[in-house]
């Protein structure tokens, strides 16, 4: 074992413990690592900065601001309204008048923004009708997750293995693509939540708090918040952080975990997914509300965006545009009539966003900040680790030993093998880092065994997608955790028997619908 591939391997564990421990934000994490292997002669300064510069990692950037554009016309709170019935009705009845709806939004928008709208929205429409919101609030998550698989653009991971395959020198994929498999497991996922979520989440927990006998002041309302990574104060302690001079705000309830932390605060660190209950002033929400340190901003009233009923009209006009735009742009007969262009899914949400700036559908000015800059440099220095272990023999090393280990089995082994490695990668650290793993090896595995490597692509898309039993896995569920008071446990008795869902229908069908070609 040569000097590459010992700096290799002790460089990815030590990215995956500073992950899994939270030691920085992903994107300086995974950029530490690569600015190593420059060092070290592992890859060339070209290689390093290609993933800067990848097709997928600026589509990426681009459906930031095309959510935000329809989030913005307000098009998603008026669709929420509408979906929740305006009377009591069951548990089981909520869930399949919004789920499913839930699913197909989120196949094709961000699925952060979609939870951020939604869970405040149902929890008090759940507390008004005395429907236990805690039955919902995961399954919401859920739903995003589960109709993020089913298109190209339903999550970042998609379009980061999308560009991985792209940069091997092979075709992508097509719009609705993944939906071959994505779509069995999202049917099956919303049934198995539909007939078994009821008993096994909890009910709805109460929020520790008395707005008559702690309010320190009459013109003060009670505003929840979930702490994001841009909060200035991370790692602070609540007694260093001033939130009043900050934020005009005081700090009434903590609650980490999905449960509240008691006791004086004063000690305790501040962590990125706090569910903080403050005190603030009418100024809070218009000052606060789309801020990115907080991921979460609710007052317990409809913060609905004032745009009129003709920009809504054109945000879903623009959205329905990309989206037909990209799926007609791939069939056969649209590259022959425009040979010299490639009418995909990059060129249709570049054209998306422009006019979305210039019609003023999200603040032209202010673009950046809607930009979750963390993640692309996450998807670029993934792009430079792909190389690394390529170069340095890493993913072959891998790739021959999880042959050797599965040969019995044949390819259907190792399928599982990618996925459940995959998997697990996606529940600890970052989805994009996960699938950054894992894609060389699967490329390896495919060059090895001689076969299209396609299949072993779209399990990476899955596996790295589908999180379910842990929180910290996926933002939605972190979010939804803060707002219905969910124990760590809720996820795994609820999420593992969803990945297992996932996991078997990847594993059965992927080789029926993308089979296991010779390369000639």
């Amino acid at each position: 074992m040569d000097f590459d591939i010992i700096l290799v391997f002790l460089c990815m564990a030590g990215m995956l413990t500073a992950l899994i421990f939270d030691l920085m934000r992903p994107g300086m994490i995974l950029l530490s690592v690569v600015v190593i292997f420059l060092c070290a002669g592992i890859i060339s300064p070209k290689e390093m900065l290609e993933g800067f510069s990848n097709k997928g990692m600026i589509t990426v950037a681009l459906l930031f601001l095309v959510s935000e554009g329809v989030r913005q016309s307000g098009a998603l709170n008026l669709l929420i309204k509408r979906l929740l019935p305006q009377h009591k009705v069951s548990t089981l009845k909520a869930q399949l008048r919004i789920l499913p709806a839930i699913s197909g939004i989120s196949a094709f928008l961000n699925n952060t923004p979609i939870v951020v709208i939604f869970a405040p929205v149902v929890k008090r429409w759940a507390e008004k009708m005395k429907v236990p919101a805690t039955k919902l609030l995961i399954p919401l998550s859920y739903a995003t997750i589960l109709g993020g698989v089913c298109t190209l653009i339903g999550t970042s991971t998609n379009l980061v293995v999308h560009g991985m395959v792209l940069d091997a020198g092979m075709e992508g994929f097509t719009m609705f693509e993944l939906g071959k498999v994505g779509i069995f497991i999202c049917i099956v996922g919303l049934a198995y939540i539909f007939f078994f979520s009821q008993r096994l989440l909890p009910n709805s927990r109460k929020d520790n708090y008395d707005n008559d006998e702690t309010q320190p002041d009459q013109n003060l309302h009670r505003v929840e918040v979930i702490i994001g990574a841009r909060f200035p104060g991370i790692k602070k302690t609540y007694g260093e952080f001033n939130f009043q001079r900050h934020y005009g705000a005081y700090v009434k309830e903590l609650k980490r975990g999905g449960q509240p932390v008691s006791g004086d605060l004063s000690d305790v660190q501040i962590l990125e997914g706090d569910t903080l209950i403050l005190w603030a002033d009418d100024q809070f929400i218009p000052t606060w509300g789309e801020s990115r340190v907080f991921l979460m901003v609710a007052n317990g009233k409809d913060n609905v965006p004032g745009e009129s009923k003709k920009k809504r009209i054109l945000a879903l006009t623009l959205l329905v545009f990309m989206i037909g735009g990209a799926t007609i742009g791939e069939l056969p007969f649209m590259k022959d009539a425009v040979p010299g262009m490639k009418l995909d899914m990059f060129f249709f949400a570049c054209v998306t966003t422009i006019i979305m700036a210039w019609t003023k559908l999200f603040p032209p000015k202010k673009y950046t900040k809607y930009i979750s800059w963390d993640i692309l440099i996450t998807i670029a220095c993934a792009f430079a680790i792909s190389k690394a272990m390529n170069n340095s023999g890493v993913a072959p090393m891998i790739a021959s030993y999880v042959i050797d280990m599965t040969d019995s089995l044949g390819p259907y082994g190792i399928l599982a093998v990618l996925f459940i490695i995959t998997n697990i990668f996606t529940e600890l650290i970052t989805n994009n880092a996960a699938a950054a793993l894992s894609f060389p090896i699967a490329l390896a595995v495919a060059n090895q065994l001689g076969v299209e490597p396609t299949p072993f692509f779209v399990v990476i898309c899955v596996a790295a997608s589908t999180s379910f039993c842990t929180p910290i896995g996926y933002q939605t569920n972190l979010i939804v955790q803060g707002v219905g008071g969910y124990k760590f446990t809720d996820f795994v008795k609820v999420g593992l028997p969803l990945n297992i869902i996932s996991f078997i229908i990847s594993v059965a069908l992927i080789p029926l619908i993308w089979e296991f070609t010779p390369v000639k």
